[in-house]
């Protein structure tokens, strides 16, 4: 153990910063019948290869956000706090399941209800639905 070294490593001092999303800013809302948007996905599915699509769910609305390219000016928004979608696509689905087979095509839906932002949406986005549950 004769040319054995022993670094001492100096504390470091950092200070941790969460700052979370001010705002969402979604640019098309399109919302679907929850059958015919699985139809509509398992199809898409079929055509494309047969991949397992995933949607979001929460609180009663499955959904699916799209995002814009990740260009200077997203960043420098996204920096100031604020989130673009380029649209999102919705329905309501009151139960959460984790997998719907339908079509001959398997879509599998994933609880996202634990994220304050996404309960968020989801009560706004069924506060604007057209096919409100009553």
């Amino acid at each position: 153990m004769e040319n054995s070294k022993i670094y001492v490593l100096e504390e470091i001092k950092m200070e941790i910063s969460i700052e979370p999303w001010k705002k969402l800013v979604i640019h098309e809302v399109i919302e679907y019948k929850f059958d015919d948007w699985v139809k509509q996905i398992a199809f898409s599915s079929r055509t494309s290869g047969g991949g397992i699509p995933t949607m979001q769910w929460a609180n009663g609305i499955v959904f699916s956000p799209l995002n814009f390219p990740t260009t200077n000016v997203i960043m420098e928004e996204q920096l100031k706090g604020t989130l673009h979608w380029s649209s999102v696509s919705f329905a309501i689905k009151e139960k959460f399941e984790k997998q719907i087979v339908s079509e001959n095509a398997t879509i599998n839906l994933v609880d996202v209800s634990a994220n304050d932002i996404f309960n968020k949406l989801a009560d706004d986005l069924k506060s604007r639905s057209k096919y409100k549950i009553k």
